[in-house]
């Protein structure tokens, strides 16, 4: 057998590809192989790490040590002190790791101190290509256990008590479900992964798929067995090339070691999985929307009641769950359902992947138990805010959800509480917004996000929803009476309880939480034609103080002629002219330019 004493883990996700860690990790065999060192080090090609801002990340086992933003100009200096001298590159960690006399584990950092992986638990760790990484890890062990072990109606007791819910948007009961889908009668039935995730910023499915896809068809597998069907489908979307391509490699090494197709662990259950590329449609992550195009039909959603369990794809029985729920899936049958029902609380148990993001110093994957406050996210793990600038605000569950107030930070996240404040847990999109954002202008964003990806389907949600962005940009454009607040509200109500799916029937919600929460920067768009943050352009007067040097670097960057004065003199903005550009602003040195 081949000695290996070190390994190099290296983060081939999205984000840190983006950053060229293939650039890396090519230039870290190169140099290996130099150094006579390839037989004696392996380089491992994994999945995202989660702290995605700091990419790409490398890590170097056995001693842990957590390399970020690295370049392959670093490389040389990596292998020749670290692998070849044994010389930590302390320069070169990440922040946190490097203590006075020591080097302290990723694990012991703000980060990730408060995180608990479960469906995480294999990203980053392994080699998302090599099913023999997986089954190292107890890998398929939970399939095998069901199907010689363990009866159908076991397992889904198992699910039932473990308390798991969809991670998906709606928290249905994950056994619930099964149960339903187990009892239906159709000639044949199938499992159904919804990989389409669609939410701007959210990244959580695409990252478990990229970093540990046997995990979900170890599970889809299992659900199969469960409700007794043979046919599995992964709903996914074509923007997500690294996803697919480990999925395909990954169904490809389950059938040849005999863990999907026929006679799977020598019983007579057969079992396949299928993927089926979605073109990007945000309603196609809506369940019956979902089926529709896989069908081979146009993404719209239909009405329900019958649900997907009982009529589903090409009319028969399915069973539908997201990536996130499916990861969760082997490491209970694994640990026993008493070890997830107890994290969590009483009505959300187990762990949630969250994608963080926007204003936060620690931008990337996270994963909480339910109940951690959204204070202990931005806090702590996501390291607060930029800058020195206050929280504002932090919109969870996409274009879907609400944004909830500083004056909540200690909220627990979970799925009632979410509700009762105007959110919701959606799929797992965490934004955070600081002082500098307008939440008017935020509701607006989403809101013509939602516009563009309406099915058109029904009345409600196809001109209700743009005549509510209408009204936005009329507001935000200084023309909004009082009375437009109060037509924005009613719309949102009769979009709410009549849109056919739950795309319109949610799309209101950033504009009744920001209504609800920050009334006041509504009102200020409106009677004083302002806006408190300085965001939107039409409600914003520029003006040059007295402090002016009269250096006239504003007047050279002016694309308008707007500015004028002499040297050494206070300049004067003409707003007749003024573009709004704010290239003044960014270019004086003594912060002489406001915006009011």
């Amino acid at each position: 057998m081949e000695f290996v004493r070190s390994h190099i883990l290296v983060c081939a996700g999205t984000g840190c590809t983006a950053s060229k860690s293939h650039e890396v990790f090519d230039e870290l065999v190169k140099q290996l192989e130099s150094n006579g060192l390839d037989k004696e080090v392996k380089v491992i090609k994994t999945g995202c790490f989660g702290l995605c801002e700091l990419g790409p990340v490398v890590v170097v086992y056995p001693e842990g040590s957590f390399y970020s933003r690295v370049t392959p100009d670093n490389v040389k200096r990596i292998v020749e002190e670290h692998i070849l001298k044994g010389r930590i590159v302390r320069d070169l960690l990440y922040h946190e790791t490097v203590k006075k006399d020591n080097i302290s584990s990723i694990n012991e950092t703000g980060f990730y101190k408060k995180q608990l992986r479960i469906a995480l638990r294999n990203c980053g760790i392994i080699n998302p290509e090599n099913i023999d990484e997986y089954i190292a890890y107890d890998g398929y062990a939970a399939l095998a256990r069901a199907l010689t072990e363990q009866k159908p109606e076991e397992i889904i007791e198992i699910v039932q008590k473990s308390g798991l819910r969809g991670r998906g948007g709606a928290g249905f009961p994950t056994g619930r479900k099964w149960e339903f889908a187990a009892k239906a009668q159709g000639e044949e039935k199938y499992v159904a992964c919804n990989a389409d995730e669609g939410d701007p910023g959210a990244f959580m499915d695409r990252s478990i798929l990229e970093g540990d896809p046997h995990s979900v068809l170890e599970a889809m597998a299992i659900a199969g067995y469960c409700i007794g069907a043979e046919n599995g489908v992964i709903y996914i979307r074509a923007e997500y090339p690294i996803a697919v391509h480990r999925l395909e490699v990954a169904i490809g090494q389950a059938k040849e070691y005999g863990f999907l197709g026929k006679g799977i662990f020598g019983t007579d259950f057969n079992f396949d999985i299928e993927i089926r590329l979605g073109a990007g449609a945000f309603v196609c992550g809506e369940e019956t929307a979902l089926i529709s195009s896989v069908e081979g039909r146009r993404g719209e959603p239909r009405p329900r009641p019958p649900f997907p369990a009982v009529k589903g794809i090409f009319g028969m029985p399915t069973l539908l769950n997201n990536v996130e729920t499916y990861a969760n899936i082997p490491w209970i049958l694994q640990n026993g359902w008493e070890a997830m029902a107890k994290i969590g609380t009483e009505g959300a148990k187990g762990t949630k992947v969250f994608a963080l993001g926007g204003k936060i110093t620690n931008t990337g994957l996270v994963e909480v138990p339910m109940g951690t406050t959204i204070r202990d996210i931005v806090e702590v793990i996501g390291g607060g805010i930029p800058g020195g600038k206050k929280f504002k605000a932090a919109q969870t569950g996409g274009p879907s959800g609400g944004c909830i107030p500083a004056s909540h930070i200690d909220t627990p996240i979970d799925y009632e509480t979410l509700t009762s404040i105007g959110s919701m847990m959606g799929s797992g999109g965490l934004i955070i917004m600081d002082e500098d954002n307008c939440m008017v202008d935020i509701a607006k964003y989403f809101l013509d996000f939602t516009v563009e990806e309406s099915c058109g389907k029904c009345v409600p949600c196809r001109i209700g929803t743009r005549r509510m962005y209408q009204l936005l940009e009329k507001i935000t454009e200084g023309n909004g009476t009082m009375e437009d607040l109060d037509t924005l509200e009613e719309l949102c109500e009769h979009i709410k309880q009549n849109s056919l799916c739950a795309l319109g029937g949610s799309a209101p919600n950033p504009v009744l939480s920001t209504i609800k929460h920050f009334r006041e920067e509504y009102v200020a768009h409106v009677r004083d034609k302002k806006c408190p943050s300085g965001i939107c352009k039409n409600l914003l007067t520029y003006k040059i103080l007295d402090n002016c040097k009269g250096c006239t670097a504003c007047t050279r960057v002016c694309p308008v002629n707007a500015i004028t004065g002499k040297v050494k003199e206070v300049h004067v903005i003409d707003p007749a002219k003024c573009i709004k550009c704010n290239a003044c602003v960014e270019k004086c040195k003594f912060n002489s330019i406001i915006k009011e």
